[in-house]
């Protein structure tokens, strides 16, 4: 449904059919559309959604609007959204907003308001922080039976029935799914047909590391246990894709020379987006100084044989696109978990290999084209066999450089406890950059006996 069908019958006053519109809408599609009317229509189409879907519908939308609507609601609706929300995902709310909005929404948490603060007691990247406390516990004396009535008298509390938790003493014993619940005896013990094959995660695990085990084990929740390996809550799916998708982001634009921000591009200020990107630039423009003093010192050797300039760009470009490649593969390898620092020699020895293959590869691609097009077809003054050679040799050196460069560096960050991401493409480039330069001028010194 398009945005000028709502503004028509906005301006006709039909909020019935504006009703009978999103009773028929997914959330996610409501949640995609409200953004797109200006606030206090934005404001009057929320009040128009059905009870049992606003809920989902306000906490899809993006920060800024949820303020928005936060800030126009009266205290019951405030009271309604906070008692129908999932406490995860009132957190999420309530580290975005300003202090007078937290104040009204913990107000209205009622009996949410403790469960939330433990929840917000928790580092921000730790799985405490990203965990709901909403879900099904069983006793493992109880029978199928009883689980099932359980199910159904707590089960639209809880984020999710698939999976239930055997629980004694506060302890976590063992799984069991709604298939089992469905297919076993009412009369069975719980503790006969649980599954005891746990995988767990501590409070204050990283909320990465957390992700990556949602993605190896392939599970739809994973219980959360506190220092005494007391269960107190479950991380879901869909927090663990939030996180990958944030990880994500943010190792792009480290990637790419620019501080991390969570706001969409369209929702940020030009001046925001100066200040994310200045620093590295004025970094980077101040590192690029070493291959201007190295051009600098062989200021005499480029005015002998000029023909030795034309060639700089090529070899600097491709020694920072080999660097850039393995840097990449590299970072990529950490960030899933394919990659770990003890894993550096047989990374080095890859790299190794590869940077040889596609040295040499490139070395033979280039003195062809120096003597065919540059020198035959192109009559180039200064092109020579001589020349052609030292720039092939320097072209398979720095590609050489580049790719051991580029692969080792993102593992001294992660030695460090840096993020690898920071030791990506630009930062590579102005490196490799002065490698090259070094490697191109000590070679042609050696064959050209002119310089």
């Amino acid at each position: 449904m398009t945005k000028e069908v709502f503004e028509r019958l906005l301006s006709e006053k039909q909020y019935k059919a504006i009703k009978s519109i999103f009773d028929t809408m997914n959330p996610v599609d409501t949640a995609v559309l409200l953004p797109e009317f200006e606030d206090k229509e934005l404001v009057l189409l929320f009040r128009l959604i059905p009870k049992e879907n606003a809920s989902m519908v306000f906490t899809y939308l993006e920060p800024e609007e949820q303020q928005v609507l936060l800030e126009a609601f009266t205290d019951k609706e405030m009271q309604f959204i906070m008692d129908e929300m999932f406490i995860d995902d009132t957190v999420d709310v309530i580290d975005e907003m300003p202090a007078n909005v937290v104040v009204r929404m913990l107000a209205a948490a009622g009996d949410k308001r403790e469960a939330i603060n433990t929840i917000l007691k928790y580092p921000e990247d730790s799985a405490g922080s990203l965990m709901t406390l909403e879900y099904i516990s069983l006793h493992p004396t109880m029978t199928i039976g009883d689980a099932l009535q359980k199910i159904k008298s707590r089960g639209e509390d809880s984020v999710t029935v698939n999976i239930c938790y055997v629980i004694k003493k506060h302890k976590l014993l063992g799984t069991i799914s709604a298939m089992d619940l469905l297919t076993c005896d009412d009369d069975e013990k719980i503790i006969d047909v649980m599954d005891e094959n746990l995988i767990t995660v501590n409070t204050l695990t990283d909320k990465e590391e957390v992700a990556q085990l949602f993605d190896k084990y392939d599970v739809l929740t994973i219980p959360v246990l506190d220092q005494e390996n007391c269960m107190v809550g479950i991380i879901t799916v869909d927090d663990a894709i939030d996180v990958i998708q944030e990880e994500a982001e943010e190792d792009f634009q480290k990637m790419a020379a620019i501080a991390p921000t969570d706001k969409p591009y369209l929702k940020t200020s030009a001046f925001e987006l100066w200040k994310n990107r200045i620093p590295w630039l004025v970094l980077l423009m101040l590192s690029a100084t070493f291959t201007g003093m190295i051009i600098s010192s062989f200021e005499d050797a480029l005015s002998k044989l000029v023909i030795l300039t034309a060639y700089i760009p090529m070899l600097m470009g491709t020694g920072g696109n080999s660097g850039s490649q393995s840097s990449v593969t590299v970072i990529r390898g950490l960030s899933v978990g394919e990659l770990d620092v003890k894993d550096v020699f047989s990374v080095l020895w890859k790299e190794i290999r590869v940077s040889v293959l596609c040295g040499v590869s490139l070395a033979v691609a280039c003195f062809v084209k120096i003597i065919l097009i540059d020198g035959m077809l192109l009559n180039t003054a200064g092109v020579t066999h001589t020349v052609a050679l030292v720039v092939a040799l320097t072209l398979c050196a720095t590609v050489i450089c580049a790719k051991v460069i580029g692969a080792i560096l993102p593992l001294g960050a992660k030695i460090l406890k840096l993020d690898p991401a920071v030791m990506a493409s630009p930062f590579i480039t102005t490196i490799v950059d002065a490698v090259s330069l070094l490697v191109y001028f000590g070679i042609a010194k050696t064959f050209i006996s002119s310089i």
